[in-house]
């Protein structure tokens, strides 16, 4: 199984335990990719990318540290089971690439604190990515790139139909109502129509929170009942599609004409715009009500330390050397192998290719209107919610009633995670 970048943005994964993660852990020199270096032997742990040479790449920068034996281990399947598995042991990672780290495995004590590698240079992080892996004042991973979605939109279809680029959701309502007909559909959220894919985005929008600050439900307000309530009438007004060969993240629909606008990400943007060339532009998700902004969530992999390892302050180095100085690496990990955005705000806006056009576009959505699941929304918050979404969008659920449970499902879940 290959998974791309991608497939961490929006979701929130259980952990599990594996009951066997593999004997060859890469501390004995088995894996690949190992450096050239004098000094202790790390092992290195990432998920297995479905882009074409991101693997030839991370034995490339691990082989260019010359102050430990890194050997990268290169791992299919269920890695956040072999992960969570593995940290309990002796014989997991020195340093893993982490969809977190978790709330468990910070407060479990299973990851080091990396907070004095950011000196100088947090502020130069992209905040939202950044947010996520900050828990008690501390800095619990690196970020490494950044994922984002946004909306794509086709200029001549709009432009045929009379229709303005959607800045409002009452906008975007209608606009998808008039571009359907019976050749294309105005929107595609995805084959369930939207509810896995838009999660929390729409209360974003709304001026809402998923959790505040002060670790309460940031939803708990009318406005969130409004707000879902309009995604209910897309689904109503027969404007999205549904059953598309591909899912949202394939940007085949939009190409293929079947529908005028969809959600996507980033990464979609290359296959885009060799297709289409001009003919396309790029939105966050549009703001609804007086308190509403525009809304574009991110996410990001991280770089973390187990606490198992032998070699804390060797394994720390070493990341401080890949993810922090050595921007060069960075950048070539976030767009030669892909399309993403490099965690650090100064490379982003340096870098060639998010220089001109939708890419630039996109960069300055993150920048602006960014922002990543709260490290203390749970995956049991998060199915609460996506469920009653889910009935709201398809069924015509009452978002009222729904949303109340919910509250109260996810206060329950705050108040867990809070008291451990």
């Amino acid at each position: 199984m290959t998974i791309s970048r991608r497939g961490m943005l929006g979701s929130a994964a259980a952990l599990g335990l594996l009951t066997a993660c593999g004997s060859n852990t890469g501390r004995d020199g088995g894996g690949d990719g190992g450096g050239g270096g004098s000094g202790p032997k790390l092992s290195h742990w990432y998920h297995q990318y479905g882009e074409q040479g991101t693997e030839q790449a991370v034995k490339k920068y691990a082989a260019a540290y010359d102050k430990a034996r890194v050997s990268v281990q290169w791992r299919p399947g269920n890695y956040d089971q072999q992960t969570a598995a593995a940290l309990l042991t002796k014989s997991g990672p020195d340093v893993f690439e982490v969809n977190g780290p978790t709330l468990d495995q910070i407060q479990g004590k299973q990851v080091v604190d990396l907070t004095d590698l950011f000196e100088g240079v947090r502020d130069d992080f992209n905040q939202a990515v950044l947010a996520p892996k900050t828990y008690d004042g501390k800095i619990w991973g690196i970020p490494q790139v950044v994922d984002m979605q946004m909306l794509y939109y086709r200029k001549s279809l709009l432009e045929d139909a009379g229709v303005e680029p959607p800045r409002t959701l009452d906008e975007l309502v209608d606009a998808a109502k008039k571009l359907s007909n019976k050749k294309v559909k105005g929107l595609f959220l995805g084959n369930d129509a939207g509810a896995g894919v838009l999660g929390g985005t729409p209360l974003l929008a709304a001026g809402l929170e998923l959790v505040t600050e002060d670790g309460k439900v940031g939803f708990d307000d009318p406005a969130a009942a409004r707000t879902l309530g309009k995604l209910h009438r897309l689904y109503a007004d027969k404007s999205l599609l549904l059953g598309a060969p591909a899912d949202w993240s394939d940007p085949s629909a939009f190409l293929q004409g079947l529908t005028a606008m969809q959600w996507s990400g980033l990464w979609a943007l290359p296959a885009v715009q060799k297709a289409l060339g001009d003919d396309f532009g790029v939105l966050p998700f549009p703001k609804d009500g007086a308190r509403g902004r525009p809304a574009v969530p991110v996410g990001a992999y991280a770089a973390a330390v187990s606490t198992r390892t032998a070699h804390e302050q060797a394994a720390k180095d070493y990341l401080k050397w890949l993810w922090i100085e050595r921007t060069d690496y960075q950048e070539d990990f976030a767009l030669s192998y892909g399309f993403h955005i490099p965690a650090r705000i100064s490379l982003a806006k340096k870098a060639a290719k998010l220089r001109t056009g939708a890419a630039a576009d996109a960069v300055r959505f993150t920048t602006d209107h960014g922002f990543a699941q709260p490290l203390l929304w749970t995956p049991a918050a998060q199915t609460a919610y996506q469920d009653a979404l889910n009935r709201i969008i398809k069924d015509g659920a009452n978002p009222d009633s729904e949303l109340k449970t919910v509250v109260r499902k996810v206060s329950a879940e705050l108040d867990r995670v809070k008291s451990k």
